[in-house]
């Protein structure tokens, strides 16, 4: 597969005008004496071709855009060895791989992505009939304003897909910010006869035969691995708040530690409540009847649990908690606002979205392409809590909205939705109004930053976050908490 990939783009280059030094073309190759591999040089490109030399950028530009078409071909082949020059110096340069494909994979993401992305990375490996999905997805909290760290790829070949970054999205809905994207790289094998590779000059986008079950295999995949990490946040806020100390003058001149640069296990085994938890205070916070105390927290030792015992209330806001090898300071406000977002979709998943019948029909003129998408799939849009029906060729009537939206612009909403059936075969326009909603209503109903808590009742916030998918961060996406191993405080005061 890497000789046919160097064969194409050595082909590429010579039927684009690649002349030799004088100006003449290339001659035929010539036996030369190399080390094992295939290495691949290009100087003087398009330099008898002045119409296509002059699209070129600046070379560290191009330079840059080559290296990141190789660190696309480096991940997809961990177990060979890549280098780049320019010339001058090492660009980049990624020693072959060991152990198992996951293992090897690991290993040279960290590289190209990063070693925060290692840290707090989620394996993802499913299956569906002839489909197989692998690699590797960030923690929520783990997150950039692009999607520029999203790479994948199929059956070896990056792409950047849409209907695989609209997967990716709906995935991590409503665990991110609307302008926030996660960390991750995908691996989907699929059997040739069911993929049309052929249908972008790059061969950047595909086609699949069976779009839904590839989207759904990503979004279950993703969702499944998310749920299994349970409370687990990023350790990047960690690591945020020993540079922040080190900054302001703690232990200047000491090295920053790296002993907490391990995230929590995931909650998984943490089903019920351990000793010393207290079910009135548990039942008390599920139903938000918290009864205000100004004392620190003074129960039995809960340090064996992932989160640990609480020990105190800082600001009437924060919750310092001692665990058996560190500290944990918790956000009540985040915390309890994503335990309460989860609540609201479980009752919304066991309930249904309730309904609103509209007073007056609205019909909605649109292209006929889209009105039909929009028809056939109305069904799905009902689940959502949207009631529409087709309206001649080219408009469709909306009878029944999501009451979770009150007063909405029915209209926008359909064109909107309209937009991303066609874009990304999905009506993300309206889960992202729901999740939006719900997410506002967890905000405004949980418990508020300045609200005085006891023992029993910090406790039981720490219980619920352990036993909680997702409960690592909040709906907007911030940390919930961070964590502060033993080594990373004896750091700060420059003990190590």
């Amino acid at each position: 597969y890497l000789h046919r990939i160097v064969g194409f783009i050595l082909a590429t280059f010579l039927a684009a005008g690649l002349y030799g030094e004088r100006g003449r073309k290339m001659a035929a190759p010539v036996p030369a004496a190399l080390p094992p591999g295939t290495r691949v040089e290009v100087r003087d490109l398009f330099r008898a071709v002045p119409a296509r030399l002059k699209f070129l950028k600046q070379p560290r530009t191009e330079l840059n855009h080559a290296a990141d078409a190789i660190k696309r071909v480096a991940m997809a082949f961990p177990h060979i060895a890549f280098s780049l020059t320019d010339g001058e110096r090492s660009v980049f340069r990624y020693g072959s791989g060991t152990g198992d494909l996951f293992a090897a994979r690991l290993a040279r993401l960290s590289q190209v992505m990063g070693r925060e992305f290692a840290d707090n990375a989620l394996e993802v490996d499913a299956e569906r009939e002839a489909v197989r999905l692998t690699g590797y997805a960030g923690v929520q909290t783990l997150n950039r304003r692009n999607a520029q760290a999203q790479y994948l790829f199929v059956n070896g070949r990056p792409v950047r897909d849409r209907l695989l970054l609209g997967a990716v999205r709906g995935a991590y809905q409503d665990l991110l910010a609307r302008d926030r994207h996660p960390m991750l790289a995908l691996f989907l094998d699929i059997g040739p006869d069911w993929v049309d590779v052929n249908v972008h000059p790059t061969k950047a986008e595909v086609r699949f035969r069976d779009a839904a079950l590839v989207r759904g295999l990503i979004v279950g995949a993703l969702r499944h691995a998310l749920a299994e990490a349970g409370h687990r946040a990023s350790t990047t806020a960690s690591i945020a708040v020993l540079g922040a100390a080190h900054s302001g003058g703690f232990g200047d001149g000491y090295p920053m530690g790296g002993g907490g640069q391990k995230s929590f296990a995931a909650a998984a085994g943490f089903q019920s409540p351990g000793p010393g938890f207290s079910e009135g205070a548990a039942s008390a916070f599920a139903h938000g009847n918290l009864a205000p105390a100004a004392r620190p927290a003074d129960t039995a030792p809960e340090e064996a649990h992932p989160l640990g015992a609480a020990r105190a209330q800082l600001h009437a806001t924060y919750i310092v908690a001692e665990t058996a090898d560190g500290m944990v300071i918790v956000d009540q406000h985040a915390a309890h606002e994503r335990l309460v977002h989860e609540r609201i979709k479980r009752q919304m998943a066991e309930n249904g979205i309730a309904r609103q019948l509209l007073l007056s029909p609205v019909v909605v003129d649109l292209p006929e392409a889209d009105a039909g998408r929009l028809a056939a799939r109305a069904a799905e849009f009902e689940e959502l809590g949207l009631v529409i029906e087709a309206f001649g060729p080219g408009a469709v009537v909306v009878r029944e909205v999501p009451a979770l939206l009150g007063e909405v612009d029915v209209s926008g909403l359909v064109r909107d939705m309209a937009d991303d059936v066609r874009q990304l075969d999905e009506a993300l326009a309206l889960k992202d109004r729901l999740a939006e909603v719900c997410a506002t209503m967890a905000c405004h109903s949980s418990v508020r930053a300045g609200r005085l808590l006891n023992g029993p009742e910090m406790n039981a916030l720490l219980r619920e976050m352990e036993i909680t998918a997702n409960a690592g961060q909040c709906s907007h996406g911030r940390p919930t908490y961070v964590e502060l191993k033993f080594a990373d405080i004896e750091r700060l005061f420059g003990r190590r």
